[in-house]
């Protein structure tokens, strides 16, 4: 049975505007040739969409060519304005921006690990209505936070997990209690960070990859067929319990020492450094495994840089080797502070062990984003949780 006209439009329109969303403002022209629709069928939903308030005109598309055509037609960026948060164990990140992605404002906060509860939930919510306040901003439609730990898929809930501090877990509801308005939404930090790479970093031609987060501590996000997989029980990627040889213990479910976090951690990664006799000072937040890493590669760096680095390279091998062998996924991405700082000398270093490792041909890259990815993620599932409510787009 043929859709009613009132269907058609309705499947037209979200498809348009879905467009708009993954490409941008766009020419009725370019919409055209993107949709397969008639001219007239898109002359129609352009004009639908801007009575409705949802989008606009953007700009023109070329000084050579004038009328309606030429005029690009974007989202309207202030419909809804949204905030995205990395919560880590040591501070927290925060952007506002508008619907379209336009940072508005950006700030950060360090807080200290001997904080109660309380203050550091406090020290976090009032950063957020800080920058909240410096964009300008009166309402706040969504939020999205990435933090480290489990995922309950059932619920969207952070659970509780050893190791990590109390207050993620409160920060939560404190942000639904203090903006009682937005959607306020969390989601694993790898996670989140794997699709950054994929939209708009080291992964943008792949529909299935692994994200090997190198950091504080380690994980990893698993995609494939395009679909972020979190498993049955949100602990897809848990990769720091990853028995590994090489570390004298095995780990247990209340500690990952003894893992593959006891071979990649970033407190792991600058005891090994320091056995070639290099030691760095961290930049701001950065994690001491990752400065140390960048002081290898500096040119004219220490005797012990080489080397180093070779055993770096031999520790991640077994953690990527691990993967493939299970998912094949075809392309890892290191990311995080130290698969950043590692660049491609890194990643080159662990694909040719990996050759020798695996049958399985695998490309393994270098992170585009490195520490910034899980705020950017943070900030696209907010984008798109709001822009489907607000447009109904699928």
């Amino acid at each position: 049975m043929p859709a009613s006209p009132r269907t058609a439009r309705a499947i037209n329109d979200r498809l348009a505007l879905q467009l708009l969303q993954d490409e941008g403002p766009l020419t009725a022209g370019r919409l055209k040739e993107l949709t397969g629709l008639s001219r007239p069928t898109v002359a129609d939903l352009v004009e639908r969409l801007t009575a409705a308030g949802l989008i606009e005109i953007a700009g023109e598309a070329g000084e050579q060519r004038r009328g309606p055509n030429a005029k690009l037609y974007g989202l309207v960026a202030d419909r809804a304005q949204l905030a995205a948060l990395d919560v880590r164990t040591e501070g927290v990140a925060v952007l506002v921006s508008d619907l379209v992605g336009r940072v508005l404002a950006e700030a950060s906060v360090p807080i200290a690990g001997d904080v109660g509860t309380g203050p550091a939930v406090e020290q976090a919510v009032t950063l957020v209505e800080r920058t909240v306040k410096e964009a300008g901003v009166d309402r706040l439609h969504t939020v999205g936070i990435g933090a480290p730990g489990l995922i309950d898929p059932a619920g969207g809930e952070l659970r509780n997990s050893i190791g990590l501090p109390a207050w993620h877990r409160r920060l939560v509801a404190a942000l639904q209690e203090r903006f009682p308005h937005a959607r306020v939404s969390v989601e694993n930090e790898t996670n989140l960070a794997a699709l950054a790479e994929q939209r708009e970093g080291a992964a943008r031609d792949r529909d299935t990859f692994v994200l090997l987060w190198l950091g504080h501590g380690t994980g990893a996000a698993v995609v494939l067929d395009g679909t972020l997989r979190r498993g049955a029980s949100g602990g897809t990627g848990e990769i720091g319990f990853l028995p590994v040889p090489g570390t004298g213990a095995l780990p247990s479910a209340a500690d990952c020492e003894g893992g593959f976090h006891s071979l990649a951690g970033s407190a792991a990664i600058t005891a090994l450094a320091a056995q070639y006799g290099l030691t760095a000072r961290p930049e701001g937040e950065e994690p001491s495994g990752s400065a140390v890493v960048r002081k290898a590669l500096e040119r004219g760096g220490p005797e012990g840089s080489r080397r180093f680095l070779d055993a770096l390279a031999d520790r991640v091998a077994i953690g990527v080797a691990s993967v493939v062998a299970v998912l094949d996924p075809g392309c890892v991405v290191l990311g995080g502070e130290t698969g950043r700082a590692g660049g491609p000398e890194l990643a080159g270093r662990v694909a040719e062990r990996l050759r020798r490792m695996t049958p399985l041909p695998t490309e393994v890259r270098p992170s585009l984003l490195g520490g910034t990815a899980v705020l950017r993620g943070a900030l696209l599932t907010a984008r798109q949780s709001a822009q489907e409510e607000l447009f109904g787009t699928p």
